[in-house]
């Protein structure tokens, strides 16, 4: 009876953690900050030694800490509609060389529903998309206050036209972006509303021009590869990921390594400014004890690990991304925590509107991350997708993911085999090891198999029927044989660029790793 009574007050304990602190509780203030291409080992807290984020790192020990937390489609324009609506991609159906966003998708996001609800919002930087059939420029009237820029937006301050304003005081724009977050919350603040401010940073997306300022703490050093490094280590993976962008351009990763990381970092310096220069801000309005930050990445970055440059493939460097939520109002014991949770883009929307104390949109795929802050040793799902339907058709792949494993398949049989790999996460997070053809594991990956098929299964079930995406569940799937799936990409468009991307180097022969 006792240990009844015990789980009984635990249960009743979350929910009211988690939802307010009291009844009469006002509406959190809600602050989300998105880097771009900041990969989750790129940060101090997460033991990097080399990178400089004091802020970011403050806010990690002051909030709960994701370490497993994924960008289900580890590309921007993807990455981001998924932040936005909580979909899947195979839902909203938005990625380049497939279709821009639909109207009625954005209506359903989090900032314009929070504003309906009463929130003054606000939103600076990069978008990364656009709405089928408008122009970039139908975006602002969803705001209150907007700063939001088309394509890649610039590291020069004054060729944004949100921010130009900072240009002569911040000439770069991840500070700049820092000082229209400063002016945002003292507009917020004389508004009397609760404020939802969405805050995009181009850095460290390339081209790596770091603020001269930053660039200063790392030029010249010498930095920590990754312990899966370099093109020898990547050889035991599949050969279809060998066709893909990360394994052929941005060679810059390997060939000029500490030049490369250092740009790199400073970049993310640049942002760590930014992120104090709001804290800052916010205790100065009297915000800080109301407001809840979330700051994560729209994906990871490779970074030379297995010899790979850029994201999309579905390897922890390019697919996992740091998360961080620090909500003030919980008791300070709940803050400070590690949480090992598989968690993912999609579930951004969900937990914004949660904080909120809003009903998030019907049917949307993400989870309500706000248990895991009371219980930080909980989970809110079992296994996570990753998908990359975009870009060179042989490259394109399906991957589920765990606290413990990850399988993914590749599918492309044209020239090559079809090919499975299995990595114990748990005791090989730099996957060196497939484990897909062991024996000792043939149970682990009988399980993975069968969750790899059930996530499939719902894509066939709710995946949108346009932009390509019906023939996924064919192209994706483990037992239909290659010759059936050959005649379907015929008609599906093959690689693509990344918009208004950074153009990658031409393909190098060579892969060999510079000194």
């Amino acid at each position: 009876m006792r240990h009844t009574r015990t789980l009984l007050a635990v249960l009743l304990l979350v929910p009211l953690v988690t939802t307010t602190l009291a009844a009469d509780a006002p509406k959190p203030n809600i602050i989300f900050l998105l880097a771009d291409d900041l990969a989750a080992g790129a940060v101090g807290y997460s033991g990097n030694k080399d990178v400089i984020t004091p802020n970011i790192d403050k806010l990690a020990h002051d909030g709960v800490r994701f370490m497993n937390h994924y960008d289900t489609t580890s590309i921007c324009m993807a990455s981001r509609c998924s932040i936005m609506t909580g979909l899947y991609e195979y839902r909203h159906g938005c990625n380049f060389s497939h279709g821009d966003l639909e109207r009625r998708f954005m209506e359903k996001s989090y900032p314009v529903l929070l504003r309906k609800a009463g929130y003054f919002t606000g939103f600076a930087g990069k978008v990364g998309f656009v709405l089928q059939g408008e122009k970039f420029e139908a975006l602002e009237p969803l705001f209150d206050q907007w700063a939001g820029g088309p394509g890649q937006t610039h590291y020069e301050t004054a060729k944004n036209a949100g921010i130009a304003k900072y240009a002569a005081q911040y000439p770069h724009c991840s500070r700049a972006y820092g000082a229209w977050a400063q002016d945002f919350l003292k507009a917020a603040k004389k508004s009397g509303k609760p404020f939802c401010m969405s805050l995009s940073f181009k850095a460290p997306h390339m081209p790596y021009t770091p603020d001269p300022i930053d660039m200063k703490l790392y030029a010249g050093k010498t930095f920590t590869r990754p312990a899966n490094y370099g093109v020898e280590k990547g050889t035991h993976l599949s050969p279809q990921v060998h066709t893909s962008r990360a394994a052929t351009h941005y060679r810059e990763w390997v060939n000029d390594f500490d030049g490369t990381a250092a740009k790199y970092y400073a970049l993310i310096t640049g942002v760590d400014v930014a992120v104090g220069m709001i804290r800052e801000e916010l205790a100065r309005q009297g915000l800080e004890t109301n407001t809840v930050i979330i700051f994560t990445s729209d994906n990871g970055y490779n970074a030379g690990s297995h010899g790979f440059g850029d994201k999309v493939i579905p390897y922890e460097e390019g697919s996992k991304a740091p998360l961080i939520i620090y909500d003030p109002r919980l008791p300070a014991e709940k803050n400070g925590k590690v949480c090992k949770a598989v968690t993912g883009n999609i579930d951004m929307s969900a937990t914004i509107f949660a904080l909120a104390g809003e009903p998030a949109p019907m049917g949307i795929d993400g989870k309500n991350l706000l248990p895991l802050l009371a219980d930080a040793e909980g989970q809110v799902r079992e296994v996570l997708p990753l998908f990359n339907f975009w870009g060179i058709k042989s490259a394109q792949s399906m991957a589920v993911v765990t606290p413990e494993w990850k399988y993914i398949y590749w599918y492309y049989g044209d020239g090559m085999k079809p090919t499975e790999e299995l990595f114990h996460l748990g005791n090989d997070r730099y996957e060196m090891t497939n484990s897909a053809s062991d024996p000792n594991y043939a149970g682990e990956l009988d399980t993975m198999r069968k969750s790899y098929d059930t996530q499939l299964a719902v894509i066939a079930r709710d995946g949108t029927h346009e932009h390509g995406y019906e023939r996924y569940p064919t192209l994706f799937s483990r037992t239909i044989p290659w010759e059936q799936k050959a005649g379907l990409l015929k008609s599906v468009k093959g690689e693509g660029g990344e918009g208004e991307d950074q153009a990658p180097e031409k393909p190098k022969k060579n892969r060999k790793v510079g000194k």
